[in-house]
């Protein structure tokens, strides 16, 4: 039973600061259309540009995951996205009057405890997976990151994260099933090193950091007079630092809470691919910028394989409409410049030609003998001959005409096409054709690879008029 897509059943809004502008924001989940996706709106810039939470709109990882298009920039958007993939909600436009996603308690539990307050809403459009295929790597040797998607048919995480760090140490982190996340994942808070907390007060981030939306991990010795400092930049009366490392603001909600956070920011990063996944990642020592690498890695796939779809395989073997001889009576051309070996479909507007591609072709004498490739220009030939046999398919008298190529446009050649190949041409017509003249859209294809593709004009024409002529 086909799975429906959903959306939230009312509006509902949040409000908090960005973590690094320190902005007050306040951001409205409002229910969208089927097969709308995630999408932001920053309602406080004039005309309220859409962004697209989509991975090719990525534009900074440095702390956190950016995207902009239209003029326009959202600011960490993991921690919603993740929270949005783990209540399973295809369908939702959020509103912001500000730059950035309300940092909240630093993970995604106030976003799922918001939506779950409104509801969510069946929608008549199936959800439209991607199953991943087989396994899709990614690595980054340097920093020792590794990600891998591999075919299963639910979705699964695996993460690992090793700071080697006294206190921190390497921690794990899994969920087997996404309805797992709002349990297992979706309260654990981000975190940071003090050395980078430091840093980040240094550099005027954070602003909007007050020590409740974060751990705080004290990777070296801490003098008192460090802590009464900080105590100061956060408006507390004391901190201290706790017997598990951590900085005692808050208590560890679970003891491997660093790990499942960084699995958390993977599912929102994960979201960008924009659509729902199904399959189990595991990662080792993920952070923002090697997940954006990943979720592209994983969109190129997914756009590799639409491409493929739209493109028929036929098989060679198959019955043919017209054999070499047929197709001797219907076209001029003779050996060797007799490109075409049969036809093996054909109607009033498309036809598919087939083109065995041997060694003893004549070509090959001459072009390239010692590393023999197919002549673009030949190919571009067996399309046109295919189309001809399409056109003159429109008369009752075909062997009383002759067909010339007018026009070439859009030629492309994108594979080599080499002896003991077998190239399936199909060409369509692009519009009707008037006074003999037919616009057609031709491909080559080896297998399931399109070799060639072009767009031609020819012009039909009785033999008695080329006489007259």
């Amino acid at each position: 039973m086909n799975v429906k897509q959903r959306t939230i059943k009312s509006e509902i809004s949040v409000s908090g600061v960005g973590l690094h502008t320190g902005q007050p924001v306040t951001m409205t989940f409002k229910p969208a259309a089927e097969n709308h996706g995630y999408k932001f709106k920053r309602i406080d810039l004039p005309e309220s540009p859409v962004v697209d939470a989509d991975v090719d709109n990525v534009t900074d990882t440095s702390r956190g995951t950016t995207i902009s298009q239209n003029g326009a920039s959202i600011s960490t958007v993991e921690h919603v996205l993740a929270g949005l993939v783990g209540l399973e909600v295809d369908n939702v436009l959020m509103e912001l009057d500000g730059p950035e996603i309300p940092i909240m308690d630093g993970s995604a539990l106030m976003f799922i405890e918001a939506l779950e307050k409104v509801g969510f809403k069946e929608q008549d459009a199936d959800r439209e997976y991607y199953n991943i295929p087989s396994n899709i790597h990614y690595s980054e040797p340097d920093r020792k990151v590794e990600i891998v998607a591999m075919p299963l048919d639910d979705y699964r995480f695996t993460c690992m994260i090793d700071y080697n760090s006294q206190v921190l140490g390497s921690q794990h982190a899994a969920i087997t099933t996404i309805s797992e996340f709002k349990k297992e994942i979706a309260s654990c808070r981000t975190f940071c090193f003090l050395h980078e907390l430091e840093m980040l007060l240094e550099n005027n981030l954070i602003k909007g950091g007050d020590l409740n939306n974060a751990i705080v991990v004290v990777d070296k010795k801490v003098t008192p007079e460090e802590l009464k400092h900080l105590a100061v930049l956060f408006n507390r009366d004391d901190i201290d630092v706790a017997q598990e490392g951590i900085l005692n603001n808050i208590k560890l909600r679970h003891q491997n809470e660093p790990a499942r956070h960084k699995l958390l920011d993977m599912i929102g990063d994960l979201a960008l691919v924009g659509v729902p996944l199904k399959g189990h990642i595991m990662a080792a020592r993920p952070g923002h910028a090697a997940n954006i690498a990943f979720a592209k890695k994983i969109k190129a796939q997914i756009k590799k394989e639409k491409s493929k779809k739209h493109v028929q395989v036929y098989d060679p073997n198959a019955t043919p409409v017209y054999d070499t001889v047929e197709v001797m009576n219907i076209l001029p051309h003779r050996p060797p410049m007799l490109m075409i070996d049969k036809i093996i479909e054909l109607t009033k507007t498309h036809v598919v030609g087939v083109k065995n591609v041997t060694m003893n072709e004549p070509f090959f004498v001459g072009h390239f003998p010692d590393a023999p490739v197919m002549p673009g220009v030949l190919q571009i030939e067996a399309m046109a001959q295919t189309g001809g046999i399409l056109v003159l398919n429109t008369v009752p008298d075909p062997e009383n005409y002759l067909t010339y190529l007018l026009k070439i446009e859009n030629a492309r050649f994108k594979d080599k096409v080499l002896p003991g190949d077998t190239i399936i041409f199909r060409c369509d017509l692009m519009a009707p054709i008037r006074r003999g003249i037919a616009q057609m859209r031709g491909i080559g294809m080896v297998g399931d690879r399109i070799v060639v593709e072009a767009e031609l004009m020819a012009l039909i024409s009785r033999v008695e008029d080329k006489k007259e002529a």
